[in-house]
């Protein structure tokens, strides 16, 4: 009889909400990338490799729920059950609030930790976890202040203040579940974080040491910082990826039948007169195929999870936007692309008089890099001969960027 895994007591909230704009960054900023992989899946890092086994419940913004899950489920590997992600709200608070929305009801330790402090050890959450099991408190991890700390009014000095009474707050800070959903529950403003909005509910918060690698990465010499630290520490590669720093290629594929509504979407060009392509977006399945290879070779999932009919955004989109959005999570993985070349397999539409402005079109989508298109009848054979539908298959090369 199989054993039955039991169910965590402990629940990490990783909010990965934020629009990072003080970091200048295109993408959110869990979505920006340290290496080869993002902010967000190197704070995933630290968190399943804690020593407590953890519900996680990552908080995204709408549009990149697909991204953070992706992240997540690669994070956690063969946990993946426990693993879920949801759709942050307009504040911080309210992005905390939908994470501990879903959290498991028999969990009895709840932490929330910024993904953007991606560079916590994992003993700071083990510390957290036993303090709060030894004192059913809220739990912070503070570093000493160490500059002096003057109190100024414009260019005036008015006093210094003690530093010794003085802690920088980090994440994740630790509260028993109960304590933390009644303090949301009654909180009538908007706190700094967590520990201030339990404290303001009537309950203790003690502290336990930080670490200096918990900063939070908030401006570009921060992610300047986290990079070289992760340059020193990497993040292991995923079984099968090329070596940090090698040029990467993947491949991809996407077929679609003929039989949607509208006119016919392809290569990223539109085919008046010829039968659309059904499908989520507008099935053009050059496009998508390009996608998936891009992916691929960045080792970041495939077209399913980011653009899957779980992301309503991307419903009816045409070629440039999945490509554009491809382009940036390549950007911030830290990959450009080399080359993309596919060949389509359909007898309609023909191919040959517009192949070089489906070139140039999905060059142009890809930020100019070069992508070449080749078709093919398939002399009559398969579903793409008997003309039921397109199929297509790409390969693509990224190089470091």
């Amino acid at each position: 009889m199989n054993a039955v895994t039991p169910v965590p007591r402990i629940a990490v909230v990783v909010v990965a909400a934020g629009s990072g704009t003080r970091l200048g960054g295109a993408l959110p900023k869990a979505f920006v990338g340290l290496d080869a992989h993002t902010i967000l899946r190197h704070a995933l890092r630290g968190v399943f490799a804690v020593a407590h086994e953890t519900q996680v419940v990552v908080v995204a913004p709408r549009e990149f729920v697909g991204d953070a899950r992706t992240d997540a489920e690669e994070a956690a590997g063969s946990r993946r059950e426990l693993v879920s992600v949801v759709s942050g709200g307009m504040t911080r608070q309210e992005s905390v609030a939908a994470g501990l929305a879903a959290v498991w009801p028999d969990v009895e330790i709840v932490l929330v930790h910024d993904a953007a402090r991606a560079l916590t050890p994992p003993d700071v959450f083990d510390r957290v976890i036993e303090a709060v099991d030894e004192t059913g408190w809220g739990v912070v991890p503070v570093l000493p202040v160490v500059d002096t700390i003057r109190r100024v009014s414009g260019s005036e000095i008015l006093g210094v203040v003690d530093r010794s009474e003085l802690a920088a707050a980090q994440t994740p800070q630790g509260f028993r579940r109960e304590i933390l959903d009644t303090a949301y529950r009654v909180a009538d403003r908007e706190y700094t974080d967590d520990a201030a909005l339990v404290a303001a509910a009537g309950h203790q918060v003690a502290t336990v040491a930080g670490d200096a690698r918990a900063f939070k990465i908030t401006t570009p010499a921060d992610l300047e910082r986290a990079r070289s630290l992760v340059a020193v520490h990497p993040v292991p590669a995923v079984a099968g990826a090329a070596a940090a720093g090698a040029p990467r290629v993947g491949l991809g594929t996407d077929v679609h039948a003929f039989g949607g509504d509208g006119v016919l979407w392809l290569a990223g060009l539109e085919w008046p007169g010829e039968p659309a392509l059904s499908g989520h977006s507008d099935g053009d399945a050059v496009a998508h195929a390009i996608v998936d290879a891009l992916l691929s070779a960045a080792g970041l999932g495939d077209i399913g999870s980011r653009f899957g009919t779980s992301r309503p955004e991307f419903a009816g989109a045409h070629a440039d936007v999945f490509l554009a959005h491809t382009r940036g999570l390549l950007g911030a993985a830290g990959w450009t692309i080399g080359n993309v070349a596919v060949q389509v397999q359909t007898t309609r539409p023909r191919f040959a008089a517009r192949r070089e402005e489906a070139e140039r079109t999905l060059s142009a989508a890809l930020g100019g890099a070069s992508v070449s298109v080749s078709a093919t009848t398939t002399d009559g054979l398969g579903f793409p001969g008997r003309g039921e539908g397109v199929a297509a298959f790409a390969v693509a090369l990224l190089l470091p960027a």
